[in-house]
């Protein structure tokens, strides 16, 4: 059994450690180790609004303020903490989830095919904004986002019983709000048409790795014949926003990233997040997320001109991204139990969609060049059944569709994060209650996971932890 999850660039990490997922690829000479330490220096960065600061950047309208903020420690986000009364929570700073949002319209398709903004909005909801971004409510962004749980309960057959729970969430206060003629509140967010699914931040080693991965190889895995286990992996055809700035004809390529891989690159994830997530322009994205709704119009002036952050910055945090080791399994993963559950997790049909094992293919970074890896995802599109789903398009994704997340460093979420959640809305509090969310293509082997011994549950578990 692999240990060297990541290749040779692992990170050994025999016992689990805060810092496993900080760790940049080993094989790197030392010039390139130094260009990953700068990029993580802006990665670590707090952007400020202010403009007369050398910081600046950050805003009108945001999400956080850090990439750091959000990937705690280079890993999973966390839901806020809701009271024992399980009241509606409002989301404040440093906040490691966001709605995403968007009309639905599949008569009317939008260039390329990606989501349709909601006019007056955009394709993300921002919860916080600069202090003078809404006189009468600041630091306020688009709207305040406010959330609180529903419960359920999964009964195996056996007798055991796993509390389950799912984030409910809340647009208050909108910038558009205004009553109508019945006196009902009204706003462009509150239309029948807007579709919401929450993001919550995943962990970022094997980046580059995965962004190696032959494309020819991952279209071979969409081939399979896995019609008996209901599977039906396919891709996601996305924009690329380096094509369409090289000038290419065709400007689609295959999706690798995003929880519904709606994005083609490393550089194009982490400098859309930049613009997206915290305001902070760049010459790929150089316009802000709100530009031409009326929110930003009446500070436009304020506004320093130009993008927020120089090509040699941008790029050293995605190299910093790219860059990311992943840890190896710790010590113990050769006991019998964890080998075990190794097979059984095959047995069951897991790694129908979580493939063990790529050889990279050549990357511009030489060290993660033809590595053997074991991310386990197959980087393709699954239907997860209506308990997963946010009813929101995303390219050729539909609502019910998300990426198989990679199960690399899972073991040591909790490590990293304590209170770190799966799945992507952060619901799944434990591995198993990940597994139970499972449904759609995956409901066969959530089904034969399901009506296993609980001593063989438990280790197809203690192998994931293995990871």
């Amino acid at each position: 059994m692999q240990r060297n999850l990541g290749g040779d660039g692992s990170y050994v990490a025999n016992f689990g450690t805060t810092v496993a997922f900080k760790q940049p690829v080993a094989t790197m000479p030392p010039a390139l180790q130094e260009k990953h330490v700068t990029g993580d220096g802006l990665f670590e960065k707090n952007f400020s609004d202010d403009p007369t600061r050398l910081d600046y950047g950050l805003g009108p309208a945001y999400n956080n303020i850090s990439c750091a903020s959000c990937h705690i420690r280079d890993g999973r986000g966390s839901l806020p903490v809701i009271n024992a009364n399980n009241e509606w929570t409002k989301l404040g700073q440093n906040e490691a989830i966001f709605l995403r949002i968007s009309v639905e319209n599949y008569v009317s398709k939008t260039l390329y095919g990606e989501p349709t903004a909601v006019p007056g909005y955009s394709t993300q909801l921002f919860h916080l904004g600069s202090y003078h971004l809404r006189k009468n409510s600041p630091n306020t962004g688009q709207a305040e986002v406010w959330m609180k749980y529903e419960y359920s309960t999964f009964q195996y057959a056996d007798g055991q019983s796993v509390k389950l729970k799912k984030p409910l969430f809340q647009i208050r206060n909108p910038y558009d709000l205004s009553t109508d003629e019945s006196g009902q509140a009204t706003s462009r967010l509150f239309k029948d048409d807007v579709r919401m699914g929450p993001r919550m931040t995943p962990p970022m080693i094997g980046l580059g790795l995965l962004e190696a991965i032959e494309q020819q190889d991952i279209l071979a895995l969409a081939n399979r014949d896995l019609s008996a286990w209901g599977v039906h992996g396919r891709p996601n055809w996305v924009y690329d926003v380096e094509k369409q700035k090289n000038n290419f004809v065709n400007v689609y390529s295959m999706g690798r990233f995003g929880l519904k891989s709606n994005t083609p690159s490393v550089l194009h994830q982490s400098l859309g997040a930049f613009r997206g997530d915290m305001g902070v322009t760049n010459s790929f994205f150089p316009d802000e997320s709100i530009a031409g709704t009326p929110l930003i119009e009446n500070i436009f002036p304020t506004l320093k001109q130009g993008v927020n952050i120089n090509d040699e910055d941008a790029l050293n945090v995605v190299f910093y991204a790219q860059t990311l080791a992943v840890p190896s399994r710790r010590k113990e993963y050769l006991e019998t139990d964890i080998v075990a559950g190794g097979k059984n997790f095959k047995n069951v049909g897991c790694a129908n969609c979580h493939q063990p094992e790529f050889v990279t293919g050549k990357h511009s970074i030489e060290a993660l060049s033809f590595q053997r890896i074991a991310p386990y995802t197959d980087l393709l599109l699954h239907d997860m059944g209506d308990g997963l789903a946010d009813n929101r398009r995303d390219f050729q994704a539909s609502g019910n569709d998300w990426r198989t997340r990679a199960l690399w460093g899972i073991g040591l979420t909790k490590t990293i994060n304590a209170r770190g959640g799966f799945l992507h809305d952060g619901r799944a509090a434990t591995i198993e209650e990940a597994i139970l969310w499972h449904g759609g293509e995956a409901q066969m082997s959530r089904d034969k996971f399901a009506s296993l011994p609980v001593d063989e549950r438990t280790q197809i578990i203690k192998f994931i932890n293995s990871l």
